[in-house]
């Protein structure tokens, strides 16, 4: 019998599983995230290990979703500077990179760019040829001061070459300097793929970390002949190897893990989920068990970009959401929360703070701490306070609903247990023991990711043909990323029609997903 761990970092507990090779739960924990991350990690795999006393020589393959990526951006910690080379001079000189990003970020990732000659109209026509000599004197100057490069092309979605040449060059002048190009992390429009290049560029440090700290948490534990996965934000997995080369893939793979970890529990490819957190709760949609990809430029630490992301609404409401009564007698629950403190500050464990679990317990709908803690709570309080909290899950609900009927509604994480058994809008409610740790669950099932986007003019290029190149290059990029090629397949592909460029031009975006190489 062979096993796989599945381990989820979330902002308040850090969760891990053990499944079988028949996918059935050995073990499960939820321990405290800490705030060096390693920590946690560590606790929850030695509890679960210590609960399944399995062999530690089956386990054969370790998955982690990591916030680290997500953190260092917004706390403005570990990021490495970056200097960025842009293709397209002179037409893209009006707008410099990095503008309109916070002062502070600029300050932290240098701000060092340098536009050069070269980039594509949108009908794949050179605005400029590359000069070989201009770039090689770039890449001089920006020899020991920069930890890292990012290289982005206009239109390189379209044509990606010139791109490919930069790196190759760069790779010659600068050795082992980590190198990002915009063609392989962004779609159209090239300040927000710029944006996203330059995050990616930035992250190489902290995704190092991880990898070093995920590693030394398994060897500690004496797990030492197993596959190490990170889990990407479109619900799949990637070696730490591709991971490094794209960090930015982990942002938004949390909520993404409790997706499809939902997906699995209730066994159904089409509904809501709802992943209620001790401070927050994400809500998503299930289409064909993959989560819906967001359509909308994303803000990232207050930087727009426009890489791939699941479409996820978060709302200040978890388990420890704190409840407080007004001057004038209204209840108000949240935004902020208590935490993973919840254990000894909520009144049912004998703290001193109402929060949302204290309410859910008197109201009877959940059945944990101590619910004498909660009896001299007024009523109306309550009831005034349960409210507040059904109506935050509905307004949220409706945001998500894309059109007026009811849809089913999966309900995991571990603050679930606040959430009213009926909701507006809702046909079905489903709920699992197990969903406290759909996240690790999610993890720990998905499969080796490839997705690629790319744009052609059909009125030159056969569709049949631009629909076999493109799955060609996801089916690659699922490679790289550590699949069997063997076992890859389509999960999903989209036309849209650019109706401002001639020629019938099309953006062609695949999704294929496969099995990851065994030992």
């Amino acid at each position: 019998m062979t096993y796989q761990i599945g381990i989820d970092v979330g902002g308040t507990n850090t969760d891990a599983i053990i499944l079988d090779e028949r996918h059935k739960v050995i073990a499960a924990t939820k321990q405290h995230t800490t705030k060096d991350i390693q920590t946690g990690i560590s606790n929850a795999l030695h509890d679960v290990l210590n609960q399944s006393g399995v062999n530690l020589d089956h386990i054969t393959d370790v998955m982690l979703g990591t916030t680290q990526a997500t953190n260092a951006i917004v706390e403005r910690k570990s990021l490495a500077t970056v200097g960025v080379i842009r293709l397209g001079y002179p037409a893209t000189a009006s707008i410099v990179p990095f503008t309109e990003w916070p002062s502070d970020m600029v300050s932290l990732l240098s701000g060092t760019y340098q536009l050069v000659h070269g980039g594509y109209e949108f009908d794949g026509t050179n605005i400029s040829p590359i000069d070989y000599n201009e770039i090689r004197k770039v890449l001089k100057d920006l020899k020991g001061k920069v930890d890292s490069i990012a290289i982005v092309g206009v239109f390189s979605s379209l044509n990606p070459d010139q791109e490919e040449t930069v790196k190759k060059l760069a790779t010659e002048i600068l050795g082992n300097v980590p190198i990002s190009i915009s063609s392989k992390i962004g779609s159209l429009g090239l300040i927000a793929r710029e944006n996203a290049t330059i995050l990616n560029a930035s992250l190489y440090k902290v995704i190092n970390k991880v990898a070093i700290g995920f590693d030394k948490a398994l060897q500690d534990e004496g797990v030492k002949s197993c596959n190490k996965y990170l889990t990407q934000n479109d619900g799949t997995l990637m070696t730490l190897d591709y991971a490094k080369q794209y960090p930015i893939l982990t942002i938004g793979s949390g909520p993404t893990n409790s997706i499809r970890g939902a997906a699995y529990l209730a066994k159904i490819k089409e509904a809501l989920v709802l992943d209620i957190g001790g401070t927050t709760s994400d809500i998503g949609v299930l289409v064909n068990g993959f989560p819906r990809e967001s359509s909308l430029a994303v803000n990232v630490g207050g930087i727009q970009t426009n890489f791939r992301m699941p479409d996820i609404l978060s709302v200040g409401l978890g388990g420890g959401s704190i409840v407080r009564q007004l001057d004038n007698g209204d209840v108000t629950v949240g935004p902020d929360s208590v935490g993973y403190n919840i254990t000894h500050e909520s009144l049912v464990f004998g703290g001193q703070t109402i929060t949302a679990t204290d309410i859910a317990v008197a109201m009877g709908i959940a059945k944990v701490g101590d619910s004498t803690k909660v009896k001299k709570l007024d009523k109306l309080f309550i009831n005034k306070a349960f409210r507040k909290i059904s109506t935050i899950l509905e307004d949220a609900i409706d945001k998500m609903k894309t059109s007026a009927e009811k849809v089913d509604l999966i309900l995991v994480g571990g603050g679930a247990i606040i959430a009213p058994e009926y909701l507006k809008g809702i046909d079905h409610i489903f709920r699992d023991e197990r969903g406290g740790v759909a996240n690790a669950i999610g993890a720990t099932i998905a499969q080796i990711g490839g997705q690629y986007e790319k744009i052609y003019q059909y009125a030159q290029y056969k569709r049949m043909d631009a629909l076999y190149d493109t799955q060609e290059l996801a089916k690659k990029q699922a490679i790289q990323a550590g699949a069997n090629p063997e076992s890859i397949h389509l999960v999903d592909i989209e036309e849209m029609p650019l109706a401002y460029a001639p020629g019938e031009t099309t953006k062609v975006k695949v999704k294929v997903v496969g099995d990851f190489m065994k030992n």
